[in-house]
């Protein structure tokens, strides 16, 4: 995993606007050793309870924009917040997290650093937060806007069933029909059949 250490001060460029002096006192309070990487395809972002002399450590990806790069930390931190609170006796997306990790998104929503349609979303989330952002696909869906294009990129369920498309490793799939909340796959070299969340973004095969 590749990593980018930086003074503190930096973050504010991964950030929204204003939002900077909002999170800097968690991370100064808790001690957090906050370290932004590259992309990683499974998780968003990471925490890593403090022990022995290290200190408590969050990773999150550096390529989010700044609206899911501010979501992201939250659910972090709240992780951090839960674990000073229960340690190891509760599940670690259960109804202690949820609750702490709605209140954090609740005083930061009141400080109106979140666009309308964002905003939206996360007061419908709040009642029952995702174990990840990833697994929300609504608000997946409206964070992506305030993504950079990619030329030739996409989210699943935007493609007509039997186009093809590409993930990492240039691995070919032909676009099936949705099953549930899922849209299945066939790999084109091996016939086996997988499921994509609908908002997981691949590229357009050429």
């Amino acid at each position: 995993m590749s990593k980018n250490e930086a003074p503190l001060g930096s973050l504010a460029d991964f950030l929204p606007p204003g939002s900077f002096p909002l999170v800097e006192p968690f991370l100064l309070h808790y001690k957090v050793h906050l370290t932004i990487t590259r992309s990683r395809q499974s998780v968003l972002g990471d925490y890593r309870n403090a022990h022995a002399d290290k200190a408590h450590r969050i990773t999150v990806n550096g390529n989010l924009n700044p609206y899911a790069f501010l979501i992201t930390l939250l659910h972090e931190l709240a992780h951090l917040i839960t674990f000073m609170r229960f340690g190891h006796k509760v599940a670690s997306h259960g109804q202690e997290w949820k609750s702490q990790f709605s209140d954090l998104l609740k005083q930061f929503l009141q400080s109106r650093l979140f666009p309308e349609d964002i905003a939206h979303q996360l007061f419908i989330s709040l009642k029952n937060p995702a174990a990840s952002s990833c697994a929300d696909d609504a608000l997946m869906r409206v964070l992506r806007k305030y993504d950079p294009v990619k030329e030739g990129h996409c989210l699943v369920e935007e493609l007509p069933i039997g186009s093809l498309f590409v993930i990492k490793n240039n691995r070919v799939f032909r676009r099936e029909e949705k099953v549930r909340k899922r849209i299945k796959a066939v790999e084109l070299t091996t016939g086996k059949v997988y499921l994509f969340s609908p908002v997981y973004e691949v590229k357009l095969h050429a």
